[in-house]
């Protein structure tokens, strides 16, 4: 044995070639925290001391390799001051060097995921061997940072500035054949070869037979560019980065400008410049909130797998209405290995439904990420048919009819009774109370709400709703399901609107107040998406249906008139009656023609503010600040009137369910974070300067109270699981 501490050991795998091997003493994974670092460095120096060393594999104890760094361990270090933060990462590097530089060939073993500070050990190695199920990537800029462990500075060096930015500025993650074909590892073998190939490279590196010290020189050295390329390169670099990143995402082109300063370097230059840069995004609001959005999505995963050990399996699932949603449904549960059948009451619709899953597997197969046989298989798992006694077998149902409480009742009803007592019936319901979808249900235990967004391939979210009679076994065994299928499940309890529309349409009301007042819908569609919304709010209610946000807003009024109610006739009730319902119509606030390659293309329509003009104030210019208070502050303000009366449980749920469900914009961290960085006492001074538009711009006592304390959501409820 030449070192054995708790998650880093170092023994002899025959005489001169030591093994090197990451393997936590404690959690499913090995993670790059304080401890295991410390580890690192006293195995390091064991290496160093010890003779006859010949050569250095570094393989992994667990399934994983390494995953990362341990982000929740590190976060506090970004609020401390900078020369600390600059003395860690100075320490940290000093430990990936003094590996990097042992007098032997070294080689890291993949043998599963590698990402960030794991990918990181690797590009320390002269070799990497890859297993067959391998992953490797450096996904910091995902958090708002950039690598901090030698990532920005060896990679480049490796595989080229090109395909280095490529990884790094897109977070790109790779299987172990796109590894290969970039340089990235060495070699792929079979998993149950991984430890047998590895000894041979080791040893034919020690026999000199591969060429370790020129690699390594070349990986310590500047990086193989002329001026001429080098400028090429990174200006095309930024210029593309920029238009996949935007300016809310500083993270990628920090990254490029930091390979770019260091390109002329030696390793130790560059890695001075790499630390500044890591810095230099570590320390700004975009990064706290994409490492809180990334902790919330752990919490999700871990409550979503805490319902899994008490949910029933679902063996044979079913979906009530066959429409572009029902066909959505059916694809998603059988692309997730369910087996489901599909009813509606017509063969139109049940060719709809088919259809829409056809169309997506079809684009998987253009894709490259299936073969037609996986798609008949998958397609074949899937049962249309226009008899109710095809769903009795069912244990978990979902009703996705028109969003009418009569129609759903009786469909409900009928349903419940052909089902095993035992079995499952869901709501795909956007707004209708749970509760009175319920009271005709003999057993309304069984029964909760499981709201699929539209497109539900590309939605993440799926609001788990809770009625007052709903069990939690009920509530684990669809959030399971849900997260089974390849969502993000979020429980909420019942309300009108639940967590999402309750919280989206105050923004809408917003947007209906500012053009009363004058303002041009196209200049709000413009400032919401320089804020971050991917679609201002005229060409969200487009896409959504404006013949949906009517319907949806009338039952948001009568569920909570004092603020969702208007006395005013709106542009939305305008379009409405115009039977300009968006793109589905191919005219709303926008016109709509299809472009080349048949997806719906927005054109400014003269027409729209000739409708609108009976409704609008005489055309004026809102500042831009004003119309972003206007149009946050009753969304901000409705998520915590959620928040109090724990319709959602956490911040975290809260939170996920924006950015997931309406696109909130990810870099400010959902609506809670954001009212944080405001801060409390800020949010309810700017919302007194609106008491003039009523009671949705009014904040609650438990806002007052927090600002008086100077409390925070973040601070105070912590993001946490439930109980």
């Amino acid at each position: 044995m030449i070192y054995q501490g708790e998650s880093v050991h170092c023994s002899w795998l025959e005489a001169g070639i030591a093994e090197l091997r990451f393997e936590a003493s404690q959690g499913a994974v090995n993670v790059l925290n304080r401890a295991t670092l410390d580890e690192y460095r006293k195995a390091v120096d064991a290496l160093h001391a010890a003779a006859d060393l010949k050569g250095v594999i570094v393989t992994s104890g667990k399934s994983t390799f390494i995953v990362g760094a341990d982000i929740t361990e590190f976060l506090p270090m970004f609020s401390a001051p900078v020369e600390q933060l600059q003395k860690w990462l100075k320490q940290a590097n000093a430990i990936f060097n003094d590996f990097e530089d042992l007098s032997v060939p070294t080689l890291a073993a993949i043998n599963g995921t590698a990402f960030g500070g794991g990918m990181e050990v690797c590009l320390a190695c002269d070799l990497r061997l890859a297993s067959t199920n391998a992953l490797v990537g450096l996904p910091e800029t995902k958090l708002g940072l950039i690598p901090g462990f030698g990532g920005t500075t060896r990679l480049p060096r490796i595989i080229g500035s090109d395909n280095a930015l490529e990884m790094i500025a897109g977070a790109a993650v790779l299987k172990p054949a796109a590894a290969l074909k970039n340089g990235t590892v060495d070699a792929v073998v079979d998993a149950d070869k991984l430890q047998l190939v590895a000894l041979k490279m080791i040893k034919d590196a020690i026999a000199e037979k591969i060429d370790w010290k020129t690699r390594r020189a070349t990986k310590k050295g500047p990086l193989q560019l002329s001026q001429i390329d080098a400028v090429m390169a990174f200006s095309t670099a930024k210029a593309f980065i920029f238009g996949k990143a935007g300016k809310n995402y500083p993270a990628p082109i920090e990254a490029v400008n930091v390979v770019e300063k260091a390109a002329a370097m030696s390793r130790d230059e560059a890695l001075e410049v790499e630390a500044q840069g890591f810095i230099n995004v570590a320390l700004t609001p975009v990064a706290e909130s994409l490492i809180s959005l990334f902790l919330n999505d752990q919490i999700l995963k871990k409550l979503a797998k805490n319902a899994s050990k008490v949910a029933d399996d679902v063996h044979q699932a079913a979906v009530l209405g066959a429409g572009i949603m029902g066909g959505g449904i059916a694809y998603q549960a059988a692309n997730s290995g369910f087996p489901i059948t599909m009813k509606d009451i017509n063969n139109p619709a049940l060719e709809l439904g088919m259809g829409e899953a056809s169309k997506l597997l079809t684009q998987q197969v253009e894709r490259g990420k299936l073969n037609t046989l996986k798609m008949a298989a998958i397609l074949g798992k899937i049962k249309p048919t226009l008899n109710y006694t095809d769903v009795k077998d069912a244990n978990i149902v979902v009703e996705a009819v028109v969003e009418n409480p009569k129609i759903k009742d009786a469909v409900l009803v009928e349903t419940e009774a052909l089902l095993a007592d035992e079995a499952i019936l869901c709501s795909n319901t956007s707004t209708i109370s749970i509760d009175l979808l319920a009271k005709n249900l003999k057993r309304p235990e069984n029964f909760c709400g499981m709201h699929f967004f539209n497109p539900v391939h590309k939605m993440p979210l799926v609001e788990v709703i809770r009625g007052a009679k709903t069990s939690e076994k009920t509530v684990a065994t669809v959030v399971a399901f849900a997260s089974a299928m390849g969502k993000s499940p979020i429980v909420v309890n019942d309300c009108p609107g639940f967590l999402v529309n309750r919280v989206l349409f105050p923004y809408f009301g917003g947007f209906s107040m500012l053009l009363r007042d004058g303002a041009d819908f196209l200049a709000i569609d413009k400032i919401m998406e320089g804020f971050g919304w991917p679609m201002g709010p005229a060409y969200l209610l487009d896409v959504v249906g404006l013949d949906t946000g009517y319907h949806a807003n009338a039952v948001m009024a009568a569920g909570f008139p004092d603020r969702m109610s208007t006395n005013f006739r709106t542009a939305i009730d305008v379009m409405y009656e115009a039977k300009r319902f968006g793109q589905k119509t191919t005219a709303g606030f926008y016109r709509y023609e299809t472009d080349n390659k048949g997806r719906p293309k927005k054109i400014i329509d003269p027409d729209t503010y000739e409708l609108l003009a009976p409704v609008c104030a005489e055309k004026k210019a809102f500042e831009k600040d004003e119309v972003i208070e206007r149009m946050m502050l009753p969304l901000v303000i409705e998520t915590i009137r959620c928040m109090e009366e724990k319709i959602v449980g956490t911040v975290a749920e809260a939170d996920m369910g924006l950015i997931y469900g309406i696109g909130f914009p990810p870099f400010r961290g959902g609506a809670l974070k954001f009212a944080d960085s405001i801060g409390l006492a800020n949010l309810v001074k700017m919302a007194e300067k609106y008491q003039h538009l009523g009671k949705a711009y009014e904040p609650t006592a438990g806002m007052r109270e927090m600002a008086a304390k100077g409390e925070t959501f973040y601070g105070t409820h912590k993001v946490q699981e439930k109980k």
